[in-house]
C-alpha cells in the first residue's frame, strides 16, 4: 500500500539588500548626501563575511545592489555573480522611489541596471525600491520598471509602518504590469492584519524563534515561499555610531544587530533557500545579460 507522500517545505528567497551602514534612509536627516564619500565604508567586507556564511551552507541568494556601493567595489560584483548569487538593482544612490519624479527614477534604476549589468556581465532583471517606497502613490513606478527591462520588482511591503507599506497588497507574488511580477517581502496574517516576517528590524527585534515560527507558518499554512531580506551593516556591530539622531532612530538601527549574523546563520541552517530570480521567475541560473552577449 503506497503510503501519501507529505509536501515538500517551499524553498525560500534569501535576500541581501546592499547598501552601508551611513546610507539608511532613517539616517538622511543627519548625514548629508555629500559626506557619503568621506564615511568610512565597510560593505565589502560585511558582504564578503555574508557570502562566506552562504557559501558555507551551499546556499545562493539575490544581492539587490546600489549602483553606488558596484561603481566603488566593482570586483565585489564579480565575486557575487562568481559564487552562483544573482545581482538585482537597489537603484543608485538610495533615493526613496517616493521622493522622487518618473524622469528621476527612470534616471536612477537605468543607471544602476546597466552599471550592474556591464560589471558582473549578467542580465538584471530584478529590482527593490530603496524603503519599500513603491505605494499606492507612486504606482507609476511600476511602468518605469517594466520600460527599464526589469522583470520583477520586491519593493511593497504589505503592512502598515510609519515610513512605508501598503497593507491592502497581495502578500504574495503578482502581476502589476504585463512582463512585470511585484513579489513582496513575507507578511503572516492573522486576526484580519499582516505581520512582518521577512527579516530587518523585526528580525532584530523579535526573538529568533518567533522569527522562524512566522516563516514556517507561511510555509506550511500558505504553502507559499517567503522572502527574507537583510543589510549588511546589520552584521556589523563595530560600525561607527551615528551621533545626534533621535531615540528612535537609534533603537530601530543598533537593537540586537550584535547577535544577527548568528541569527542568520541558525536562519541558513533551518531553512531552503534559494535566489529570487530562480523561485519566482523559473530563470535558469547564470543567464548571461544581453549586452555581454552582443559585445
Amino acid at each position: 500500500m503506497l503510503m501519501p507522500t507529505r509536501p515538500s517545505r517551499p524553498r525560500n528567497a534569501m535576500t541581501i539588500d546592499v547598501e552601508d551602514y551611513f546610507q539608511v534612509s532613517a539616517f538622511a536627516p543627519f548625514i548629508p548626501r555629500g559626506d557619503w564619500d568621506v564615511r568610512e565604508c565597510r560593505v565589502e567586507r560585511n558582504v564578503d563575511r555574508i557570502l562566506a556564511l552562504l557559501a558555507d551552507r551551499g546556499i545562493c541568494a539575490t544581492f539587490f545592489t546600489l549602483g553606488w556601493v558596484a561603481q566603488r567595489y566593482p570586483a565585489l560584483v564579480r565575486r557575487i555573480v562568481e559564487q552562483g548569487h544573482e545581482i538585482a538593482s537597489h537603484g543608485y544612490g538610495h533615493e526613496r522611489a517616493s521622493d522622487l519624479s518618473p524622469e528621476a527614477f527612470r534616471s536612477d534604476v537605468a543607471r544602476a541596471k546597466a552599471l550592474l549589468e556591464d560589471l558582473s556581465g549578467y542580465e538584471v532583471l530584478g529590482y527593490r525600491a530603496p524603503s519599500f517606497s513603491i505605494g499606492k502613490g507612486n504606482l507609476w513606478a511600476f511602468d518605469v520598471l517594466r520600460d527599464c527591462g526589469y522583470r520583477y520588482s520586491s519593493s511593497v511591503y504589505p503592512i502598515r509602518h510609519d515610513h512605508y507599506g501598503m497593507p491592502d497588497a497581495p502578500r504574495f507574488a503578482f502581476p502589476v504590469r504585463e512582463g512585470l511580477l511585484e513579489v513582496p517581502v513575507t507578511t503572516l496574517r492573522l486576526r484580519g492584519r499582516n505581520y512582518p516576517s521577512s527579516g530587518g528590524g523585526y528580525f532584530r527585534l523579535l526573538p529568533y524563534a518567533l522569527s522562524r515560527w512566522l516563516i514556517a507558518q507561511v510555509n506550511q499554512q500558505d504553502q507559499q515561499s517567503a522572502v527574507f531580506y537583510f543589510h549588511p551593516w546589520e552584521i556589523d556591530p563595530g560600525q561607527p555610531r551615528i551621533e545626534g539622531i533621535d531615540l528612535k532612530t537609534r533603537f530601530r538601527h543598533y537593537v540586537n544587530i550584535q547577535r544577527t549574523e548568528a541569527r542568520i546563520a541558525q536562519l541558513l541552517q533551518d531553512f531552503e533557500w534559494g535566489r529570487m530570480d530562480e523561485i519566482f521567475l523559473g530563470q535558469a541560473q547564470g543567464r548571461r545579460a544581453a549586452v555581454a552577449a552582443s559585445a
